[in-house]
C-alpha cells in the first residue's frame, strides 16, 4: 500500500476469527525474526511510574508496623529447625530452651532489615532475558505448583510430564511472562525423587529465562543450584554475584516456619540466591478475620522470614511476599480477586516500601472454568499489584480455581491482559508530533482523520491489538458461529504451541545437563518413604 492510498481495512468488517496480532514494526517475518534472534521486546523490561495508591494513613502504617513487631516480641514464632534457631541465637534472637519457639527484639529485625538490598537483578542464561527486582519494575512469572491442568478438550486432569512441558513452552513463546514460577503444573507421572531433575533440565532446555526451585529439603534446593549453574556455563562463584534462581518460602501461618522453608532460606541465602518469603494468611482461617488482623500477621510473619535471610547472610537478595485475602465465611473456600484482596494487596506494598524491600503479589480468581468471574477477579488482581506496586507477580498467568489448576486457556487470556497492563503503563506520548496539530490543521472542522498523513503513517501500530477480543459485528460473528473468549483461547494456544521454537543451547552445557541428572538419577534422587 502507499503512502496515499486508504486502509479500507479499517472499516471493513471481516469473516475472519480474530487472530493474535501484534503491534510491529515491519512485516510479520521480519518480527518474528528479530524476537528469535535476540529476544528484544517491548514488553521484556516493564516499568511502573504510575503513582502508587494507598489505602493506610502514615499513622495507620505505623500501626501494623508496631503491632507485628509486638507480635514478634511477645509471641514469636515456631522455627521447626534446630539449625535455624541457633542461627538466630547467635544473631541475638530469643530462643526458649526446650520447644521451638522463637522471639524476636524488634532493634534486632530491623538491624537485620536495614541490609536487604532494595533492588537487584535475577539472571537467565540468555543475558536479554535478566530480570530486574525492586524500584519501579514489574516482573510477570507464570503459574506454579497447581496438581491438576485443564483445557476445553481434555477437561480437568492431574498434573503430568506433557502437559507440564506444553505450559513451560507457553511461558518462553511470550515477552510478557519474564519467567518461569516454579512447576507451572505438577507432574506427578514423575516419581518425586527425581522429579526436580526432570521438571528443571526441561525448563532449562525448552526456556531461556529465569526459573525457580522448590524448598523441599536440602538435596533438591543443592541439585536446584548446580542446574542453573550448568544451565548459564558459569563457575559456581560466577553465580554467587549473580543470583540466578530464586525459591518461594511460605511460613506456614499462623505463626510457624517449617524445617523445609527454612532449610531452603540457608541453602539459598548463603550462595546469594533469590528468596522470596510469602505468607498465606487467609482472613478467618489462619489470620484473624480482619483484613487489618490479616495484614498485621501477614507482615511479622515475612519480618521474622525476612530478617533470618540477613542472618544468613548480610546483603542476600530477598522480597517481601504479600498473599493475604478473606475465606468464603459459609464454606471455608478461599475467595480471591476481592476488594478485601485488593486493599491487602495496596497494603502489603506500603509496607515493603517502608522497608525499602521489592513486593512480590499475585494475580489470582476463584473462578472454575474460563468465564465472566475468572477475568473480573484477575482484573482486579491486575488492578490492586500494579496500583499497590507490585515488583515481583507470581501467578501472573494460567490460574484457576484458585490455584488448583492450570488452564491453558486462561494463559491466554491472562497474556492478553498483562500486555494491556503494560500497555497501559507505558508513558503517554505528549510529543509535538503526537500531539498532531499538523493533522488536525489538515482535517479541519467536520472532517475525518481516517487518510490524513498522520494516521497513514501510525495505523499499523497505533493502538494495541487484543489477543482474544472478537470486535466483528453482530451479523459477522453470528455467521461465524458465535466463537467465544473460550473458543478463541482454544485456538490461540493450540497455534502458539504449534510454532514454538526451542531456544538456542550450548550443545557442551546441555551434554553436561544430562550427565548431572544421569548421575542424580542413578544415585537415587533424592530418598522418598514411597
Amino acid at each position: 500500500m502507499s503512502d496515499t492510498e486508504f486502509p479500507q481495512n479499517l472499516l471493513a468488517d471481516s469473516g475472519e476469527a480474530p487472530v493474535e496480532r501484534r503491534r510491529r514494526a515491519g512485516g510479520r517475518g521480519a518480527d518474528r525474526s528479530a524476537r528469535r534472534s535476540t529476544g528484544n521486546s517491548k514488553y521484556l523490561n516493564l516499568v511502573n511510574t504510575m503513582a502508587k495508591s494507598e489505602v493506610l494513613t502514615p499513622d495507620a502504617l505505623d500501626a501494623i508496623h508496631d503491632a507485628s513487631l509486638t507480635i514478634l516480641e511477645e509471641i514469636g514464632m515456631d522455627v521447626i529447625l534446630p539449625e535455624a534457631r541457633q542461627r538466630m541465637k547467635a544473631s541475638g534472637a530469643d530462643v526458649t530452651p526446650g520447644t521451638d519457639r522463637v522471639r524476636f527484639d524488634r532493634g534486632l529485625i530491623m538491624e537485620m532489615m536495614a541490609s536487604v538490598p532494595s533492588g537487584f537483578t535475577m539472571h537467565a542464561r540468555n543475558p536479554a532475558r535478566n530480570v530486574q527486582i525492586g524500584g519501579n519494575n514489574l516482573v510477570f512469572a507464570q503459574i506454579a505448583s497447581a496438581p491438576f491442568v485443564a483445557d476445553r478438550e481434555g477437561g480437568r486432569r492431574a498434573g503430568n510430564q506433557e502437559d507440564f512441558r506444553k505450559l513451560v513452552k507457553l511461558a518462553q513463546s511470550y515477552d510478557i511472562i519474564h519467567t518461569t514460577g516454579g512447576y507451572p503444573v505438577e507432574p506427578i507421572d514423575i516419581h518425586a525423587s527425581v522429579r526436580h531433575l526432570d521438571c528443571l533440565s526441561d525448563i532449562v532446555k525448552l526456556t531461556d529465562k529465569v526459573f525457580h526451585c522448590y524448598s523441599l529439603g536440602q538435596q533438591r534446593n543443592i541439585d536446584a543450584l548446580e542446574i542453573a549453574r550448568i544451565g548459564r556455563g558459569i563457575s559456581a562463584e560466577q553465580m554467587e554475584t549473580e543470583p540466578s534462581l530464586f525459591t518461594i518460602i511460605n511460613t506456614s501461618s499462623p505463626l510457624r516456619l517449617d524445617g523445609p522453608m527454612l532449610q531452603g532460606i540457608i541453602e539459598m541465602s548463603s550462595r546469594n540466591q533469590v528468596v522470596v518469603v510469602t505468607p498465606f494468611t487467609l482472613a478467618g482461617a489462619m489470620a484473624p478475620v480482619t483484613i487489618a488482623g490479616a495484614v498485621v500477621q501477614q507482615n511479622a510473619e515475612a519480618l521474622a522470614g525476612i530478617a533470618f535471610t540477613q542472618m544468613v547472610r548480610k546483603g542476600a537478595p530477598v522480597m517481601y511476599g504479600g498473599f493475604t485475602s478473606n475465606v468464603d465465611m459459609k464454606t471455608g473456600a478461599p475467595a480471591f480477586g476481592t476488594p478485601e484482596y485488593m486493599k491487602a494487596v495496596i497494603a502489603g506494598g506500603q509496607l515493603a516500601r517502608r522497608y525499602k524491600v521489592p513486593y512480590r503479589t499475585s494475580n489470582t480468581n476463584a473462578s472454575n472454568t474460563l468465564d465472566a468471574q475468572a477475568a473480573y477477579e484477575s482484573a482486579l488482581s491486575l488492578w490492586a499489584l500494579t496500583q499497590g506496586g507490585g515488583n515481583f507477580i507470581m501467578h501472573s498467568a494460567g490460574w484457576s480455581e484458585g490455584g488448583l489448576t492450570a488452564s491453558f486457556e486462561k494463559f491466554i487470556l491472562d497474556v492478553d491482559m498483562l500486555q494491556m497492563v503494560a500497555e497501559f503503563l507505558t508513558p503517554l506520548d505528549v510529543s509535538e508530533d503526537a500531539l498532531g496539530l499538523d493533522a488536525v490543521r489538515e482535517v479541519g472542522p467536520g472532517g475525518h482523520y481516517f487518510g490524513t498523513a498522520h494516521t497513514l503513517a501510525r495505523y499499523e501500530t497505533a493502538f494495541y491489538s487484543p489477543i482474544l477480543s472478537d470486535w466483528r459485528n453482530f451479523e459477522t460473528w453470528t455467521e461465524a458461529g458465535r466463537p467465544t473468549t473460550y473458543d478463541h483461547a482454544n485456538r490461540v494456544f493450540k497455534d502458539k504451541l504449534n510454532e514454538y521454537e526451542k531456544p538456542p543451547l550450548d550443545p557442551a552445557i546441555e551434554e553436561e545437563l544430562d550427565a548431572f541428572v544421569a548421575r542424580r538419577k542413578a544415585e537415587g534422587g533424592v530418598p522418598t518413604d514411597f
